[in-house]
């Protein structure tokens, strides 16, 4: 009957320690989606050409001020093109 609750008792020392490495390995996954997830929205306002403070200024409007902004800042750099 002991070998039986020894068994188990194994059993469950393995189940946690995969618990623990499979967390592991989740924060870690976490941590890279996040960084990468960074690094394309920063690549995205170079590319935009946006300082802090407009990407700052951007997200503070309502999503209907965005448009209305984008809008205006497309039609602007047209018309410098002409």
């Amino acid at each position: 009957m002991g070998t039986r609750l020894e068994k188990y008792r194994n059993e469950l020392a393995k189940a946690r320690q995969k618990r623990a490495e499979i967390d592991e390995k989740i924060k870690e996954l976490e941590a890279k989606c996040m960084e990468e997830e960074n690094t394309e929205i920063h690549n995205m306002v170079r590319a935009a050409n946006m300082t802090p403070e407009m990407l700052a200024r951007l997200l503070s409007q309502t999503p209907d001020d965005r448009i209305r902004t984008l809008n205006n800042e497309s039609e602007d750099t047209a018309n410098e093109d002409e």
